[in-house]
C-alpha cells in the first residue's frame, strides 16, 4: 500500500468522527435529558401510529401504548430552561423567544395526550382515530415552529 493512500485511510475515520454532533457538555445536560424524554414519548406514540396507519386495531395494545404515552408526557418540558440553548439542541430560537406560544404547544399537547388515554379506555377505533390524529397534529404543529431538523 503506497505511504498516501494509508495515510488517507487513516485519517478518515478521524475526519468522519470529526463530523460527529458536538457533545452536551453543559453541567446538568439538559439536551440530552430532554431528547432521552422526548424519545420516550416516541417510543410510546410510534406504535400506535402504525396501529392506525397499518392496522389491525389491538384495543388491548393501543390502550398500553397511551397509558404508557400519558405517564410520559410531562418528561422534556422541564429541561426547556433559559440556558438550554446550547448546541447540540435541535429546537429553534422561537422556543425562547416565543415561549408564550410554546407553552400554549405544550399545554395542547398535554391535553390531547390526556384525551387520547380516556379514548382508548372506551376501545372504540371510532373514538380512538380522531383523538389519535389530534396528537399527531399536535406533535407536527409543535414541530413545525419550534423543531430545527
Amino acid at each position: 500500500m503506497r505511504p498516501a493512500t494509508l495515510l488517507l485511510a487513516a485519517l478518515l475515520p478521524l475526519t468522519l468522527t470529526a463530523c460527529g454532533e458536538a457533545p452536551d457538555n453543559h453541567p446538568d445536560k439538559p439536551v440530552t435529558q430532554r431528547r432521552a424524554a422526548f424519545q420516550k414519548i416516541l417510543k410510546a406514540f410510534e406504535p400506535m401510529g402504525v396501529q392506525m396507519r397499518k392496522g389491525p386495531y389491538d384495543a388491548k395494545k393501543f390502550l398500553e401504548q397511551a397509558q404508557a404515552l400519558a405517564a410520559v408526557k410531562d418528561g422534556p418540558w422541564a429541561h426547556f430552561g433559559p440556558d438550554s440553548n446550547y448546541p447540540p439542541t435541535r429546537a429553534k430560537a422561537a422556543v425562547w423567544s416565543e415561549a408564550e406560544r410554546f407553552a400554549q404547544e405544550r399545554q395542547n399537547f398535554l391535553q390531547v395526550v390526556d384525551r387520547l388515554a380516556v379514548a382508548a379506555e372506551s376501545r372504540d377505533e371510532k373514538q380512538v382515530r380522531p383523538a389519535y390524529e389530534a396528537v399527531h397534529d399536535s406533535c407536527r404543529s409543535c414541530h413545525k415552529t419550534f423543531k430545527g431538523d
